[in-house]
């Protein structure tokens, strides 16, 4: 794994037909690639799913914050 202490990467994903950018941190990066794994969806998918579910939100928080906090909570369930 990836020291935490990097700042945030630029990486494009799709989601519904439609490109977009997300700036995490490599140690998220890293996560989302072992949830898309454990889950087995390609990280788009993943991605969609967590975006499908935070614009659901009454308040949604931007998809960067809503990925993290994802997978603070995927973490969490498994470690339950």
């Amino acid at each position: 794994m990836t020291t935490p202490y990097h700042p945030p990467r630029k990486r494009s994903v799709e989601i519904a037909g439609h490109k977009t950018s997300i700036s995490l941190e490599p140690l998220f990066w890293e996560l989302l690639k072992q949830a898309a794994a454990v889950e087995n969806v390609p990280i788009n998918a993943l991605v969609a799913r967590i975006d499908a579910e935070r614009i659901k939100a009454p308040v949604p928080p931007g998809l960067a914050s809503a990925v993290r906090l994802w997978l603070v909570g995927w973490l969490a369930a498994r470690f339950a």
